[in-house]
């Protein structure tokens, strides 16, 4: 770093702002020029504190940001080392799950079949009048939405909001509501992309165990006992399991929240692609449920449309965060869900939607249970199957030109599973079912 003069004294000398923030951004900024290439390993926390004159706490302060940036890594008495030069984070499960070519039968993602999707034509040319079209006012929600999901929300909340998808609507809710370093209790396994949101936000994540009807009540008091600042889960069909919890055990978890006064959030992302009934606690805590619902699942993923419900402090909250970005979300795309949530013809359509996904998934887990791979029971766009090797089981189907998901990426604590997307497997259940039965069992 300095040609054999002392590593902490020249950093110190490349520090004219030795704030924590200053550090970091300084820091940052040599990294980025090439000053500090990657590898390179960092003076330790007291000796550059001790250079710099200020409290050793500062610089690990200035080390955590960079840390969340991505650009160095290692901690503790093992030192720190520059990571590489690119300053912003990355997810670090959403961020490694790639293309895989036109040649591979791509499971690996849990999405609706595109050929299958109501049409938009109608919905758009009717949205082209929307309510205040192109005014820059930050309208929450249009009223023809409002009306829309009220009619089917189950529950009566105080405020709606809508959002640029559900993704959109959990990232705002974390970074309006959720402080970083705070403990956040999420079902496992859950949606990779939720993880990677709580991580992101400098949150820690508490694994809270399930079972087939949901999460298990004696996990969840044990979660509460470390005293989160939320508790997330998924009350419909689950995105990963494609399990759905149960009235008796919403009532269980329901009694279990009472002791608590943490924020609950619910992800209905698979939305009305499911078959399951609307599921949620906001009629027993109307003042700290916080109700996501996507549409891209069932009417389309480029209308980039969710709407969430909450108290309206809590609604108020999460506005004043977006006021940094978008502000409001599309009143085009809000007309044109608006529009389809009351035509009949789009309900008769996701209607044999959820029927087609139905048939697909169950084909499959028919092939799987011809081969002694039993499934529980379930629906939605995807399997969770056990497996002895997740790293076996993928390059086993990667052999065979089939990708899927490690359930490591969806789980907080360590698991051995894969999702396996059923929506899009129109055909070849029985190569599909004989590949993951090699992948399982390891026989040829």
């Amino acid at each position: 770093m300095a040609d054999g003069t002392d590593d902490a004294a020249w950093l110190a000398g490349h520090f004219s702002d030795i704030s924590a923030r200053g550090i970091a951004n300084q820091t940052a900024m040599l990294i980025r020029r090439g000053v500090l290439p990657a590898g390179t390993k960092l003076p330790t926390v007291r000796d550059l504190a001790y250079r710099l004159g200020i409290s050793p706490a500062t610089i690990s302060e200035a080390w955590s940001e960079l840390r969340h940036q991505r650009m160095i890594e290692g901690r503790g008495r093992s030192g720190s080392w520059v990571a590489g030069d690119t300053i912003g984070p990355r997810p670090a499960r959403t961020a490694t799950s790639g293309a895989f070519g036109s040649d591979v039968l791509d499971l690996s993602l849990s999405v609706p079949d595109v050929n299958v999707l109501p049409p938009l034509d109608a919905a758009l040319r009717h949205a082209s009048a929307a309510q205040n079209l192109h005014s820059y006012e930050r309208t929450p929600i249009l009223d023809s939405l409002r009306h829309a999901v009220q009619q089917r929300w189950p529950y009566e909340p105080e405020a709606f909001l809508a959002t640029n998808g559900g993704y959109n609507a959990f990232y705002s809710v974390v970074q309006a509501l959720i402080m970083p370093g705070a403990i956040v209790a999420i079902e496992d396994p859950t949606g990779m992309r939720l993880l990677d949101i709580i991580e992101d936000r400098g949150a820690r994540p508490f694994s809270v165990a399930c079972d087939a009807e949901g999460p298990l009540p004696d996990a969840l008091a044990q979660a509460l006992a470390a005293k989160p600042a939320a508790f997330v889960y998924q009350p419909r069909t689950h995105s990963v399991t494609g399990r759905a919890v149960s009235p008796a055990r919403l009532a269980a978890l329901a009694e279990v929240l009472a002791g608590s006064d943490c924020l609950i959030i619910e992800d209905d992302g698979i939305g009305e692609a499911s078959p399951q009934p609307l599921m949620s606690l906001g009629s027993r805590f109307p003042d700290r449920v916080i109700h996501i619902l996507s549409f891209s699942k069932s009417h389309g993923p480029d209308l980039r449309l969710a709407v969430l419900s909450s108290p309206a402090t809590v609604r108020r909250q999460i506005q004043s965060y977006r006021s940094f970005s978008s502000g409001w979300t599309s009143r085009l795309l809000q007309e044109t869900t608006a529009w389809l949530l009351a035509d009949g013809n789009t309900q008769e359509c996701l209607a044999a939607n959820r029927r087609l996904y139905a048939e697909r998934r169950a084909a499959l887990v028919t092939a799987l249970g011809a081969r002694g791979i039993a499934i529980p029971p379930g629906d939605g766009l995807s399997i969770w199957i056990p497996v002895a090797s997740e790293q076996f089981a993928l390059v086993t189907l990667a052999a065979r030109r089939i990708a899927v998901l490690p359930g490591s990426k969806c789980a907080v604590m360590p698991t051995r599973h894969i999702r396996v997307a059923t929506a899009i497997l129109a055909d070849r259940h029985d190569y599909v079912a004989e590949s993951i039965r090699l992948a399982v069992t390891g026989d040829s």
